[in-house]
């Protein structure tokens, strides 16, 4: 049996931030139970950090976790955020919200859209424009806190599925080695509330859905390197520039049981759809597809907290579409409730306290 000062459950964002905090107070062992990290929600991420998501709980960690992602790990990519008529209202809550953690988001026109996203339709009619929004290098990222915790004497172990889960806490695999420590994470994703139950902890009610992204080509001669994120208020279309190609999704959340998800072809075609509903773009052919899970909590903020009925059980999950541009923030706070650091200051001050992500609050 392998022994630790602190066993985590999964390797995707959650599960590796933590660990790399966790790492300073002892010994770490992270078990992911596929042969890569992040490979089923965080390695299917777009990978962006901006405040046109969540609630205000969500921003602040965002905010929070910013200075994390200095380059290499980040860089200054623009948001854009359009409206037609319809959704006027929306987009003006939406920057009301933002505008609380940001000073550098202004409104724009039609001609503004143009020139920043020539693509557009013209029902768009006025819009958002953030230029603090961040591009994330997700493998980097992911890589760069393995490292950090193998260099505190931790391990990272992949290809490791859990079979059992007996209080104390000793984790079995289905290939038969045992781990144990006094502490245990539950970092699993889409599969905490199984791990949960293995545990014979009573679980949350987290809610996996499935999101779905195609890739296309970009038109011919068209400069998308210079094109922003682009953001439908309606929060049914977004498009990325990528690596000389389009990341399109139609914001999709289909409710689906903890799997390697798939994407399924009407989700395919409405995002087609949606691309061509909102730009001039043409869709003639999809490069590639592909969906991934994103795991939400009753009230949509993700959860950090030992559980009330198991000493040592910790929850850390519920990330939804937020797991990058919240991690940094949710592993100090894991920090701070499992080693006894202090609880951070800036999350304070913006109103994040313990109450905000305790496990089962509201129930």
């Amino acid at each position: 049996m392998e022994r630790a000062d602190f066993l985590i459950l999964g390797g995707g964002i959650a599960g590796l931030s933590a660990a790399a905090r966790l790492a300073r107070h002892g010994r770490v062992v992270l078990l992911e139970g596929e042969e890569a990290l992040g490979y089923h929600s965080s390695g299917r991420s777009v990978s962006f950090s901006h405040y046109g998501i969540g609630s205000h709980a969500v921003r602040a960690l965002t905010a929070y976790s910013r200075p994390f992602f200095a380059p290499p790990l980040g860089r200054a990519f623009p948001t854009l955020y359009f409206a037609d008529e319809e959704s006027l209202t929306r987009l003006d809550a939406l920057g009301d919200d933002m505008a609380r953690f940001t000073d550098d988001i202004r409104a724009v026109d039609r001609r503004d859209m143009a020139a920043l996203f020539p693509p557009l339709r013209p029902a768009a009619v006025r819009g958002l424009l953030d230029p603090t929004g961040l591009k994330l290098d997700a493998d980097l990222i992911l890589q760069t806190l393995a490292r950090a915790v193998r260099a505190a004497g931790g391990a990272v172990l992949t290809g490791r599925r859990v079979a059992a889960v007996e209080p104390g806490w000793t984790v079995r695999t289905e290939a038969g080695e045992s781990f144990a420590a006094p502490v245990l994470v539950n970092a699993a994703g889409a599969w905490a509330d199984q791990v949960a139950a293995l545990a014979g902890v009573a679980p949350l009610g987290l809610d996996p859905r499935r999101r779905t992204i195609i890739v296309v080509d970009p038109p011919a001669g068209a400069h998308a390197e210079a094109w922003p994120f682009v953001h439908s208020v309606a929060g049914d279309f977004y498009l990325l520039p990528e690596a000389g190609r389009l990341l399109v999704s139609p914001v999709d959340e289909v409710p689906s049981d903890p799997g390697d998800a798939q994407p399924e072809d009407y989700d395919v075609a409405l995002a087609a759809d949606r691309l061509e509903h909102y730009t001039t773009i043409p869709v003639a052919r999809i490069a590639h597809r592909w969906a991934g899970l994103r795991t939400f909590t009753r009230d949509r903020v993700p959860t950090a907290g030992f559980a009330p009925d198991a000493p040592g059980f910790f929850w850390l999950a519920g990330q939804g579409g937020y797991g990058f541009q919240t991690a940094p923030a949710l592993a100090e706070i894991a920090e701070a409730l499992i080693a006894g650091a202090p609880w951070p200051k800036g999350l304070a001050e913006r109103g994040v306290l313990v109450e905000q992500v305790a496990p089962g609050r509201g129930a």
